[in-house]
């Protein structure tokens, strides 16, 4: 069906569907009508091929989702198409509705190609092949002038290099140009690899660069008639490195950076220029386009408050995004919801009230219990936007709020609360949950705000956390190789244990041997032990790493996902082998983690 992906479709196949009727006679020039086309073509061609875009992608993360990135970003556009008939509101709608739904690094360039073709297209009645090639141009450098830290190898190399044909062929008819165009474009993109070494140790092409090639091939379907087959190279999956030397959308290097920073800026001329510079120094996949005191602006950086704090330096700051790249890969397919609970009725007359982000049934009983006033639903992959704590902050009776995000990066949304708000704001940052946790038990509900915050604080702080999951996709990291389904243990947000989930080679070879001699049941019962057996020792590998001999106390926080069996060796080992150190375990019933761990 148009417009959906199709997992398992064939590179020629795939490449046969025409979302939209071609023309029967090639013209010599683009007409309104035909870019509209083109972008309602491109977008529906983005979300057919979305997961392929993706799967080129060798940052094992969602937010390298190149395809998901570009396909959200074209589905503003075609909004904002809707009625538009001359070629000056075309441009105009190209250029508003991709600045407004721009999303990741590969939509905030895919932006400023179209803000470019605006520019170059809006006064004129139709579009010459001279007039296309000088679009092109404008597109190249207004998308390398936006790119902080311009990296050769990717969609900025098969943009330039599409644009220099352009140029080379303009005296041509319009068909030709735009074969020529997309026949070097498809060069471009598989010399990729040779250009960036990552792309070629994952032994794919750039996935922007690709999602670039599928845009010339809608125009060269449009106006031409002919259907383009995409090469090969497009639909092959990454290798998905990680670890040092990681990339992002774009192939470059962002080393350990973990957030993704975007907002929009408004300002005065030359706010852009000041703000590329302070993130130049802060952060890597910089991009920022717009124009006539609006931009769109996007980096990856550790330091999300300097990331910020520039931005309002160079002028305002609004509809701020922050998001997790690491956590954001456990999972896609929870929805946001704010959330008020009924709290203690003791709670409801506290001076300061405390809210906090929590999910699974056990934690928020927890934070019941510890007389939160407020709950908002979220954590790993859930992340509330600012919108979402407000409305909790609001809803509770008291005037000042203590905000426990739980999560480092929901902690940027908790901060914008106090300004949105008449009420008084104190987040503590807490980064995990066992961290907020201790922060909850520190609190007392009457307090003065001062010795409430200053307590909660240092608990939360003298709290080491670790997390157990299962890996989402293959990845290679410090720690090692880790391939989809091990298990994986994070000691305050960094891997330091990889467990494979279920029996090794030897082990697979003696099932099957047990099935063939003794049956069917008693070999899968085997294959249920093994994979007990490795579940129970990737916990304990976690503890050894997370539990310190000198520890003071250990929380174990067993989620939806735990097995009583493993929660009970986990305990038998602490009291083995960390003999003396309090051992509280928690059912919090929180998704995708069987197991949290605090130690104090």
């Amino acid at each position: 069906m148009l417009g959906t992906a199709r997992k398992d479709t064939s590179p020629a196949d795939a490449c046969q569907i025409a979302p939209y009727t071609l023309p029967a006679v090639a013209t010599d020039s683009i007409r309104a009508q035909d870019l509209k086309q083109v972008m309602n073509r491109y977008s529906a061609r983005l979300k057919e091929h979305r997961e392929s875009l993706n799967r080129l992608n060798v940052y094992p993360v969602p937010d390298g989702d190149t395809g998901t990135n570009m396909a959200l970003t074209m589905e503003s556009v075609v909004g904002a198409l809707d009625g538009k008939s001359s070629l000056a509101d075309v441009a105009q709608a190209m250029a508003h509705g991709s600045l407004m739904g721009a999303q990741g690094n590969s939509g905030i360039i895919l932006s400023q190609i179209l803000r470019a073709w605006a520019d170059a297209f809006r006064d004129l009645k139709d579009i010459s092949p001279a007039q296309f090639g000088d679009g092109l141009e404008r597109a190249s450098a207004a998308a390398y002038k936006a790119v902080g830290h311009p990296v050769e190898g990717t969609i900025l190399t098969v943009l330039r290099r599409a644009a220099e044909e352009a140029r080379a062929a303009s005296g041509e008819p319009l068909s030709a140009l735009l074969e020529r165009v997309y026949t070097r474009a498809e060069q471009a993109l598989l010399e990729t690899p040779e250009l960036l070494p990552v792309l070629k140790a994952a032994g794919v092409v750039d996935a922007g660069g690709a999602g670039l090639l599928l845009l010339l091939a809608c125009l060269r379907e449009q106006i031409s008639g002919a259907k383009v087959v995409l090469p090969p190279a497009f639909f092959k999956p990454a290798a998905q490195l990680a670890g040092d030397g990681r990339t992002g959308e774009e192939g470059g290097s962002i080393a350990d950076l973990h957030y993704e920073v975007m907002f929009m800026l408004e300002g005065a001329a030359g706010a852009d220029e000041r703000l590329m510079e302070a993130w130049g120094r802060i952060g890597d996949s910089i991009v920022i386009v717009g124009g006539d005191g609006a931009w769109k602006c996007h980096i990856h950086t550790d330091d999300i408050g300097a990331a910020l704090e520039a931005g309002v330096e160079a002028g305002r700051p609004r509809r701020i995004k922050v998001t997790d790249l690491l956590e954001q890969a456990a999972a896609e397919d929870f929805h946001r919801a704010a959330f008020v609970f009924e709290p203690l009725p003791d709670a409801l007359h506290a001076k300061v009230a405390m809210v906090a982000v929590a999910n699974g049934p056990g934690i928020l009983e927890l934070f019941r219990q510890y007389r939160a006033q407020g709950v908002v639903i979220g954590g790993q992959t859930m992340n509330p936007s600012v919108g979402d704590l407000l409305e909790v902050v609001e809803a509770v009776p008291a005037k000042t709020v203590v905000l426990l995000p739980n999560n480092k990066n929901i902690i940027p949304a908790a901060e914008e609360v106090d300004r949105l708000t008449r009420k008084q704001v104190h987040v503590i940052p807490t980064r995990s949950i066992p961290q907020g946790i201790a922060a909850a038990v520190a609190y007392a509900p009457n307090l003065s705000v001062e010795t409430a915050v200053s307590r909660m604080d240092k608990a939360a702080r003298g709290v080491r956390s670790g997390e157990m999951t299962r890996a989402v996709r293959d990845a290679t990291t410090p720690v090692g190789t880790i391939h989809e389904g091990d298990w994986i243990g994070l000691v305050d947000g960094r891997v330091k244990m990889i467990e494979p989930a279920g029996p090794g080679r030897v082990a697979r070879l003696l099932s099957r041997l047990i099935r063939l001699v003794l049956g069917r049941k008693r070999a899968d019962r085997r294959r249920e032990h093994l994979e007990k057996e490795a579940f129970r020792a990737a916990l304990i590998s976690l503890l050894e790493k997370v539990v310190d001999p000198e520890a003071e106390a250990v929380t174990v926080v067993a989620g939806s996902g735990a097995d009583p069996d493993v929660t009970a060796a986990a305990r038998a080992w602490l009291e083995e082998f960390r003999s003396g150190i309090p051992v509280d375990v928690v059912d919090g019933g929180q998704p995708l983690y069987p197991y949290l761990v605090g130690v104090e």
